[in-house]
């Protein structure tokens, strides 16, 4: 306590507030409960490849022990059962070219969209959000018909194409919203140096897009990637399966070889995890990035 000018008392005015003394509390209990939830999340992952070592009997007996031996057959079996060689060269040719599609039309789409000014330029940014409200799965028997007539059907483009332009609309909006953060100075300068309209997106547009381009590009690799029901429909020849269509060769109408289902999943997922740890700090600069403009 102190005395007051007027001779009363008064609570000491440099005691320490409530909060300072909560803070390092609850930021402890925020740490536990994000490790908590980090550690919920990637179990399924752990139990997937444990399990990929294990035999159908300890799948079953045992689906949360450890294998009692850790059977690396299961991978080589996998492999050679299903074909996964092929069907891993489909994965990668048909991804691979969806997303340089997306991501180069995207990102010239969303530049034109978020830096130009002309006619029309709000029914275009209409018709992408519509676009974005479409349920993919209800175009499969029109785009069956349509592929069957031009003749496209058992082809890379039957998948290429759709992937493509399901996924354009997300790409549009998150590199144009990324952009609006840029300041179009840059542009000016490129402009007064020479550089035409394709000049500035080729060498001020797109490597400053990266960020924004990294989140797209995770965004689709992992649709293009897992995709199951374009794949079976528009595929037929055995030679063109991707890799979620030669993982189905394990279960029939009669019953599914969890070892080799397993072992042929944790192949899969590999290279989706590789693609994530590599593009991690640019996806989460992408998402943030548009956030705050200013």
């Amino acid at each position: 306590m102190k005395i007051t000018t007027d001779g009363g008392l008064a609570l000491d005015a440099d005691r320490a507030p409530l909060s300072r003394f909560l803070k390092p509390k609850w930021s402890w209990i925020g740490n536990v409960l994000l490790l908590v939830y980090a550690l919920l999340t990637l179990y399924p992952l752990v139990w997937l490849f444990i399990s990929s070592f294990k035999t159908n009997q300890e799948f079953f007996g045992k689906p949360f022990a450890l294998p009692t031996t850790w059977n690396f057959d299961n991978y080589k079996r996998a492999w050679e059962i299903a074909d996964l060689g092929t069907a891993f060269v489909n994965s990668v040719i048909v991804t691979v070219s969806s997303i340089v599609l997306t991501l180069f039309l995207g990102t010239l789409t969303a530049y034109i969209l978020s830096r130009l000014e002309f006619r029309f330029k709000g029914i275009l940014m209409s018709l992408f959000v519509i676009g974005m409200l479409i349920p993919i799965h209800s175009t499969l028997v029109p785009l069956f018909i349509m592929m069957n007539k031009i003749g496209i059907l058992d082809t890379y483009a039957s998948l290429v194409l759709p992937y493509t332009a399901f996924e354009l609309p997300v790409a549009i909006f998150v590199v144009a919203a990324y952009l609006t953060s840029v300041p179009k100075d840059l542009e000016e300068a490129a402009m007064i140096d020479g550089n035409g309209y394709w000049g500035t997106f080729f060498r001020i547009i797109m490597p400053l897009a990266v960020p924004a381009m990294a989140t797209v590009f995770i965004l689709g690799f992992l649709r293009f990637w897992n995709d199951f029901a374009f794949a079976l429909v528009f595929i037929n020849d055995q030679s063109l399966k991707t890799l979620p269509l030669s993982l189905s060769i394990f279960s029939d109408g009669y019953g599914t070889d969890y070892s080799l289902t397993t072992a042929a999943m944790a192949i899969a997922v590999i290279p989706t995890i590789i693609v994530y740890l590599i593009f991690q700090e640019q996806i989460m600069k992408g998402m943030v990035a548009g956030s705050v403009k200013g």
